[in-house]
């Protein structure tokens, strides 16, 4: 098991004496470590429980584009050394798992967002940057600046009380960033975008509240909620380590919850850890709200990013791969988890690109203690998030519905996903949805608990549903963020529904995921299953041509691969036809196969 360590540094500052630059680290060297209440490496937005000020990660950051380094809890090593730069071994890491470098719209993505300038050329070096944002200039006549509490990278947070308004006598947080550390277009972009996500998600429960954005001519001024309750890193450590499965769920659900809003809203946050979830009062039971989305981004619902941000105990393997969606966010959420229940992380080593080697081959230990002592439906909810493939996680709104933290009281939302998988439903072949409907049949009735609310939540008329329903439940949780990303095109893809009705049966076969299926313990049983009904209801001859071109979009050089799948007997898909039918093929694995 990857046990947690921690690295604290000589001469570290007190509270409101955080260095500026770089992550706020203030020595090189590294001591033993420290006692457990010490190790508290919070983001810049965080309360101290204790002392009511911010602090901030003591943590230099050696690693490449935008990703930060994260401590979490446990303490078991002692460092001799700080760690080196992990810059030349991630890319050979990369190199030898053929990952390549991709490009973003702007350009390379650079290993430095402070550098970027150095990969977008020397042109934009030699243009003046507009850091205008068009936001109030009033900062001053509204809000009395308190005293630094913490600082970052690209700024610090001090505490604030506000003059007028509505807000009068209230104590707000205000993140300060400076534009003179805005460089790069894409830096200034990224404030720009920062403030839209908050903005725009402000009103779910779990969401850090945005009250308003200014600008003089040195600094933006963002204005949020002030929570005084800590992060849930403190609350951790407090539990020397580990959460009761009973307290651990309250903790998970309300993650999953703003998630969920946030992927629905088209939002990827891209750097959750306990650092970034903070409870809004000191009480036991108060609510946690999400923060910090300084990395966060809009993704279009087909939409792959590439560029590597996070922190490195939280990122998932497709991010260092350089594709990813929304489904990286649920692999940090499966290592919260796990910390949460068991005190360690579940990648573990002694520096940042050993930690993502571990990231990309090992699998975390769920054998040694205190494991034995865990429920089998929390071990199964952390194996369903913290698996490589990352077609087969649960999203957060099917994580909501897991035995473990199924409650029927409590209402699932809206899932983009149930949308992507319909639009490939309805634009599918009559052969494929045969497919699809064989193995609907074979799911196992506990497994239809999350396909059954996503249809209640489409609002059917005589059990049916039609593109009407999927825009309708769309609109009813409409935001900017939503419009940013572009969510409603999927509807243009949809079109097929605006000529026919979906009823549960069909539904059922259009939301299934054969990837996540897969990752069920009982798949081998459900295959065969689903292969029976498929051979009394939709298995037909088939020539290896249509098979391929047809049925798969492929090219010629596919059907070496597709002929096997077909029985010499009859013409018909086999077995192994039919689960490698329902998987299907990509071209990079047709040519590779070829080779």
């Amino acid at each position: 098991m990857g046990h947690c360590c921690s690295k604290d540094f000589d001469s570290a500052p007190s509270n409101g004496e955080t260095k500026a630059g770089g992550n706020g680290t203030t020595g090189n060297h590294v001591k033993p470590p420290p006692s457990p209440a010490s190790l508290r490496p919070p983001s810049q937005h965080s309360v101290d429980p204790n002392n009511n000020t911010y602090t901030t990660s003591p943590f230099p950051s050696p690693l490449p584009a935008g990703v930060r380094p994260s401590p979490t809890p446990a303490r078991k090593f002692k460092w001799p050394l700080p760690p080196p730069s992990p810059a030349k071994p991630i890319m050979a890491i990369m190199r030898r798992t053929g990952l390549k470098k991709q490009k973003q719209k702007q350009g390379t993505i650079p290993e430095d967002r402070e550098g970027a300038a150095e990969e977008d050329g020397e042109d934009e070096e030699m243009t003046a940057l507009d850091k205008s944002f068009g936001y109030a200039k009033s900062f001053a006549g509204k809000y009395e600046l308190g005293r630094e509490v913490g600082r970052g990278h690209f700024g610090h947070t001090c505490l604030a009380k506000a003059k007028k308004g509505q807000l009068k006598g209230q104590e707000v947080a205000v993140k300060i960033i400076s534009k003179a550390k805005m460089t790069t277009a894409i830096s200034i972009e990224d404030v720009r975008r920062e403030v839209k996500i908050m903005k725009a998600l402000s009103g779910h429960k779990h969401m850090i509240t945005f009250h308003d954005v200014f600008e003089d001519a040195k600094n933006v001024y963002i204005v949020m909620e002030l929570c005084e309750g800590g992060e849930l890193l403190d609350r951790i450590l407090a539990r020397g380590g580990r959460y009761i499965e009973d307290d651990a769920k309250t903790i998970v659900v309300q993650i999953l919850s703003v998630v969920a809003f946030c992927h629905l809203q088209g939002v990827v946050h891209r750097d959750l850890k306990p650092e970034n979830f903070l409870f809004t009062t000191k009480d036991e039971d108060a609510p946690m709200k999400i923060i910090d989305f300084g990395l966060s981004d809009f993704i279009r619902p087909d939409q792959r990013l590439d560029d590597i941000v996070g922190s490195a105990y939280y990122v998932a393997p497709e991010v260092l791969h350089r594709s990813y969606s929304v489904e990286a966010d649920m692999w940090s959420i499966g290592v919260i988890t796990y910390i949460l229940l068991c005190g360690s992380r579940p990648f573990w080593a002694r520096t940042e690109s050993g930690i993502f080697r571990s990231v990309l081959r090992a699998d975390p230990n769920l054998e040694d203690s205190p494991w034995p002592a865990v429920s089998p439906e929390a071990k199964d909810f952390v194996k369903r998030l913290l698996n490589k493939d990352h077609r087969k996680r649960m999203t957060a709104a099917q994580a909501l519905t897991h035995p473990w933290l199924r409650d029927e009281d409590r209402t699932v939302p809206l899932d983009v996903q149930i949308y992507k998988l319909v639009k490939s439903y309805v634009r599918a072949t009559p052969f494929k949805r045969s497919a699809l409907k064989a193995l609907s049949k074979a799911i196992p009735e506990e497994e239809l608990v999350y396909v059954k609310a996503q249809f209640n939540l489409l609002e059917p008329k005589d059990g049916l549903v039609s593109i009407n329903n999927f825009r309708v439940a769309l609109m009813r949780h409409v935001t900017d963020a939503m419009k940013e990303a572009r969510i409603f095109d999927i509807l243009n893809v949809m079109e097929p529904l605006s000529y026919k009705k979906l009823g549960f049966e069909d539904f059922c076969a259009a939301t299934v995921s054969p990837y996540q299926v897969e990752a069920l313990e009982e798949w081998e049983n459900i295959a065969k299953i689903a292969f029976e009904y498929f051979e009394q209801e939709g298995n037909r001859a088939i020539s290896v041509e249509e098979l391929a071109l047809q049925e798969m979009n492929l090219g010629p050089q596919a059907f070496s691969i597709v002929k096997d799948w077909i029985r010499t007997s009859d013409g018909k898909l086999s077995f192994l036809g039919y689960i490698k039918f329902l998987h299907g093929v990509t071209i990079r694995n047709t040519n590779a196969k070829q080779r």
